[in-house]
């Protein structure tokens, strides 16, 4: 039984991933570290911006310290708030496709991004009144592919819940586009739905179903799923 939706949100809610890519190469070139896009769509696209930078500096074969990984989250942090302003659209399919589901059930949002990037975008796109929990960077100790992020999701939406049984792992769906966030949707014992807007279907074969666009899927389609 469906009882719950959880949303990423860079490359399903808000298609940004091509600014993430942009913003992580330009800070990593001011720190004298190459970023191709081959690397970065295959190897640190479904990190959080901690776990990008982490990969990126011990795949160069150099040391980041806390301190200095705080700069660099902050200085693409700045990049990207300037960034939005002009770039950034949503992915067809999602206003409809969550106004609908917020009718019928809770909807969440679980993002390695920052709150006031997922919160900024979400007021402008008239979508942020539709979720009932935002788990992001901040409110996490390990990103995915850590299951971390989607309990706490889940543990969320059980404190809010004014009647009915507690709702457990099974009975939350999961949409991601990356293989680190199906992989830690399933190791959280949920169910996911993957869409193709980063990765081929050939590269998303674990989660449990596969589309092309948000704008196919229907609440029956979803709840197919978690049968």
């Amino acid at each position: 039984m469906l009882r719950v939706v959880i949303f990423d949100f860079n490359g399903i809610i808000v298609d940004d991933e091509p600014i993430h890519f942009e913003l992580f190469r330009r800070v990593l070139a001011e720190e004298d570290l190459n970023l191709t896009e081959e690397d970065y769509y295959g190897r640190y696209l479904g990190f959080d911006d901690r776990g990008a930078f982490t990969a990126a500096y011990r795949d160069h074969g150099r040391r980041l310290d806390e301190a200095e990984l705080i700069r660099l989250i902050e200085r693409k942090s700045a990049y990207y708030q300037k960034a939005i302003q002009t770039e950034v659209k949503i992915f067809p399919g999602v206003q409809t496709l969550v106004a609908n589901l917020a009718r019928t059930f809770p909807v969440a949002v679980a993002s390695g991004a920052l709150r006031h990037e997922i919160e900024t975008i979400l007021s402008t796109a008239g979508l942020l009144k539709h979720f009932a929990v935002i788990i992001s960077a901040e409110d996490v100790n390990q990103g995915k592919p850590d299951p971390e992020i989607f309990l706490k999701a889940l543990a969320r939406l059980n404190d809010r819940l004014e009647n009915g049984p507690p709702i457990v792992a099974a009975e939350c769906l999961v949409i991601e586009d990356s293989k680190e966030g199906i992989r830690g949707a399933l190791r959280a014992g949920m169910k996911c739905l993957a869409v193709t807007n980063s990765h081929p279907v050939e590269l998303l074969n674990e989660a449990n179903a596969v589309v092309q666009s948000l704008e196919e899927v229907e609440l029956c389609f979803l709840e197919r799923i978690c049968a």
